[in-house]
């Protein structure tokens, strides 16, 4: 190993290794090397990957994150990929937390809302909506409203307002106009407020897409249909790579086909 070091050495005309008589330590000119060398070398692994890949059935495992009000259409997709393609295994993180993909280990995100990291590669999906929602036990009791101003005085679940309070702008017939909502109850998870408005308890201002099957099978009611409030935009993120699994970059792009026509879609109810 020596030799082969030093014959390395006398090709780049640089010494790579500092040798003392108890120990061998790298030289900077040496480490920006062997740093070099080891991308290189890594590279090329991946590069002979993508190759031996190409006409082989995908196989690996492909790891995602995505909020929790997804869920439903997400499943949707992943189901289908699955089927489709049966030596994969997908990985499926269901959080309101910002991930960090290369640091967890993650292949692709769907997030809402602004972009934040722009060493990440993205495409956006679509635009979901909050719309309003109650259930018809709720309704029927405490009444529906018919102006925008009405849900003051109504029962409201809050979304992170934390102080019992919330103002929720909305865009109808006549533009946008606001309410200020009262609730007893607030949470930071959509999926709760899933749960409250299935259990009868209040108005909630939520996506459409955690709501469109209760909608279209009674359980739950639109409030205020003609109302909306347009929310963040939706994308696909994933670490930019030279060479990536193949079951990962069709996962996405089965994600890319199918989940903008299930943010757009309205409820048939």
């Amino acid at each position: 190993m020596s030799r082969s070091v030093a014959a390395l050495e006398a090709e780049l005309g640089i010494r790579l290794l500092q040798r003392t008589t108890r120990r061998l330590a790298l030289t900077d000119a040496g480490r920006a090397y062997y740093d070099r060398a080891r991308d290189a070398l890594a590279a090329l692994d991946e590069a002979q990957n993508a190759v031996s890949s190409l006409g082989a059935e995908p196989r690996g495992q492909v790891r995602v994150t995505a909020p929790v009000d997804l869920a439903g259409n997400l499943a949707a997709v992943t189901a289908a990929f699955a089927r489709a393609y049966p030596a994969v295994r997908v990985e499926v993180s269901l959080t309101a937390r910002m991930v960090d993909l290369v640091k967890e280990g993650f292949d692709l995100a769907v997030r809402a809302g602004p972009l934040i990291d722009s060493s990440l590669l993205s495409r956006k999906l679509g635009e979901s909506e909050l719309v309003l929602f109650a259930s018809p036990a709720y309704l029927d009791a405490a009444g529906r409203p018919r102006r925008l101003a009405d849900l003051a005085r109504h029962e409201c679940i809050l979304y992170r307002s934390g102080s019992g309070a919330a103002t929720w702008r909305l865009t109808g017939p006549r533009g946008e106009e606001e309410v200020v909502a009262q609730g007893r109850v607030d949470t930071d998870e959509f999926a709760f407020v899933r749960w409250m408005v299935l259990a009868g308890f209040g108005i909630a201002l939520a996506p459409l897409t955690l709501f469109r099957a209760l909608v279209d099978s009674g359980e739950v009611e639109r409030v205020l249909p003609r109302f909306a409030r347009r929310s963040a935009p939706v994308h696909v993120v994933w670490p930019s790579r030279r060479f990536e699994p193949a079951a990962v970059a069709l996962f996405r792009d089965a994600l890319m086909k199918e989940l903008p026509r299930a943010i757009a879609a309205r409820p048939s109810g």
